[in-house]
């Protein structure tokens, strides 16, 4: 079976950077077809291997988002590019996390980097993007009768808009040639820390917002027990939070700009683009 190298899958398709990314790479002309459990082109389910085969038929390019809240899913995604190679699938590019390489030995994000650089039949791209802006709007990091609750302290982190994430993703799959074998960290032009992210939406709103810094241990507990994430995502979080609060946060860095052709957008401008968000039913 060979895929047309000019159609591209998009996993979590409906999601952050999978729906911008979707948008662009369409209005640019190259063929799409997007996939998630619910609301996409296709139905794709990574615990329903009945659902790969048929998201796969015709595509030549993947964009490569693993399992949500997991640890453990090196073997179904070796599993699914085995098939995505078969299909005719030729690049892959694939979202990662900031610092992969630091990441927690239970955590897999760095076997995926390894299993797509052991492929020789397929180019591959790296994208390990820093927190998003966009948790400050959703329910990741929500502003909670004015306050941001994170277990970060005073440490940095250089947010990225995922419409940066998606713009950087889109160079990559239009011409995976000049991209093979690349690694792109996405971050936005400032590092900052999680009070002045509640200074600056104070300032756009006129709200007040502030940050708690939360206990880890205790955040971690009650989100496990909210039922938000599985116990074992814990490591994750304990993870990504810890490498903040100890000042070893994303740095910022000028793929965004070297990739794209255009700066990164500053928190300040995703703030008020954003505003409503944070005033919406005040």
């Amino acid at each position: 079976m060979t895929g047309s190298p000019h159609t591209a899958l998009i996993l979590g398709g409906t999601g952050r950077t999978g729906s911008l990314l979707a948008k662009k790479l369409t209005e640019r002309g190259l063929g799409t077809r997007t996939a998630a459990r619910h609301g996409a082109d296709v139905h794709f389910d990574w615990d329903d291997p009945a659902t790969h085969p048929g998201a796969l038929t015709g595509v030549g390019r993947l964009y490569l988002v693993t399992p949500v809240m997991r640890v453990a899913y090196a073997d179904q995604v070796a599993a699914f590019l085995d098939l995505a190679e078969a299909a005719g699938v030729r690049h892959v590019t694939y979202l990662s996390t900031y610092g992969a390489d630091q990441a927690p030995a239970q955590v897999d994000i760095g076997a995926v980097e390894a299993d797509l650089a052991a492929r020789g039949g397929i180019t591959h791209c790296v994208l390990r993007p820093a927190w998003v802006m966009q948790n400050f709007t959703d329910a990741h990091l929500p502003v909670i009768d004015g306050v941001i609750t994170a277990p970060t302290g005073g440490g940095r982190e250089a947010f990225v808009d995922a419409d940066d994430i998606a713009a950087v993703a889109a160079e990559t799959l239009l011409t995976p040639t000049a991209h093979a074998g690349a690694r792109y960290a996405p971050t936005g032009p400032q590092a900052l820390t999680v009070a002045e992210v509640a200074d600056t939406i104070t300032a756009v709103t006129g709200r007040t917002v502030a940050h708690h810094d939360v206990d880890p241990e205790v955040w971690i507990e009650g989100a496990v027990a909210a039922g938000l994430v599985p116990a074992d995502y814990a490591v994750m979080l304990r993870w990504l939070t810890g490498t903040i609060s100890s000042g070893d946060g994303s740095a910022p860095g000028d793929d965004v700009e070297k990739v794209t052709g255009r700066p990164p957008t500053a928190f300040l401008d995703f703030a008020r683009r954003n505003a409503h968000a944070w005033t919406a039913g005040r």
